[in-house]
Parts: C-alpha cells; structure tokens; sequence
C-alpha cells in the first residue's frame, strides 16, 4: 500500500485524491476524518449490521431460483465422492 500519495485541495475546496489511489476505496463506504495542522487522517469506518438489517436485505434479494434443492446438494456430493474414490 502506497503511503506517500499526493493530495490536494482544489480552489473549489474539494479534496482530490489521485485516481490510482481512489479505486482503491469503495463505494459509498464511510471514513472518520481527523484533522490537525499537519496531518488528516481518513479510517474506514467498520458499521455492523443488526439482525433485523440483515433479515431485510436477504429478503430483499428474494428467492434464487438458481440454488440447488438439500437433495440436489447431497446427490452432487455423493456423486463427487464416487468420482473420487474411482480415480483411486
């Protein structure tokens, strides 16, 4: 991680952090800013998610039609470890 970056504070009052150091950050996390005479100081801000915050986002993802049956789980297992045991 590149610690020595050059950032600048345009006319406008805005922040600028070079775009190589920018993709680095991801979308719409929060930080802490601290600011003293010589120094600012971004840290990630780690925000954990209740219980009921949970259970609202996976039932807003819905049902995946996609995700195999216990049943299909087991068989593909087995089969798995049929394969293996026949290459032995």
């Amino acid at each position: 991680m590149n610690t020595n970056i050059v950032a600048r504070v345009t006319a406008e009052g805005k922040l600028e952090i070079p775009l190589e150091e920018l993709v680095k950050l991801q979308p719409c996390t929060e930080y802490e800013v601290s600011v003293t005479k010589n120094e600012i100081v971004f840290k990630k801000i780690s925000k954990q998610l209740t219980w009921s915050e949970l259970s609202e986002k996976i039932a807003a993802l819905g049902v995946d039609e996609e995700q195999p049956t216990l049943e299909e789980i087991s068989e593909m297992v087995k089969e798995m470890l049929r394969e293996r045991s026949s290459k032995t």
